[in-house]
């Protein structure tokens, strides 16, 4: 008698690296001081914590794609799979309305992960009495969807920060 046994379809999703777009501290979204952040109400994802006296910083696209949004504090770049990447750069900075911000790329513009796409001063940001702490977040993901994510190391731009299904 012969078993007919059914093998598995192993399909192989595609990871998409998403990127520290600035060095600093990797924090997770809880401790981010914004309730919108911190209980993953636009998605998952992770937060960088700039170092103080960091000077301008740079900060650049996570992945690779179509900048979608483009603000002075909050850009979002999506990737050809359609998976979009929010960066808010610090907490509550949209009060600013652009001042210490300088844009570098159009809404439109196709990036290269790392592109630069926004310059600040995270110290003059505190210094305005606001967080610098900048939210990356994969935009309609499901809250703690990233699976092993480690905080409370330090990175440097262009370190991978998570791995995303494309």
């Amino acid at each position: 008698m012969n078993e007919l046994v059914s093998e598995p379809t192993t399909q192989r999703a595609q990871l998409l690296r998403v990127l520290a777009p600035l060095a600093g501290r990797l924090v997770g979204l809880a401790d981010v001081p914004d309730p919108v952040f911190a209980e993953q109400l636009v998605g998952a994802g992770a937060a960088v914590e700039p170092a103080d006296g960091a000077g301008p910083t740079v900060v650049g696209s996570p992945i690779a794609g179509t900048v979608v949004k483009a603000h002075p504090h909050a850009f979002i770049v999506q990737h050809e799979s359609g998976c979009a990447v929010l960066v808010h750069v610090g907490i509550d900075t949209v009060e600013l309305d652009g001042e210490g911000f300088e844009r570098h790329v159009e809404q439109g513009a196709e990036v290269a992960a790392g592109a630069p796409v926004v310059t600040f001063d995270p110290t003059a940001v505190r210094g305005r009495g606001l967080s610098a702490v900048t939210p990356v977040v994969v935009l309609d993901s499901a809250p703690d969807s990233i699976p092993d994510l480690r905080t409370g190391h330090d990175v440097a731009a262009g370190d991978p920060l998570y791995a995303w299904p494309a």
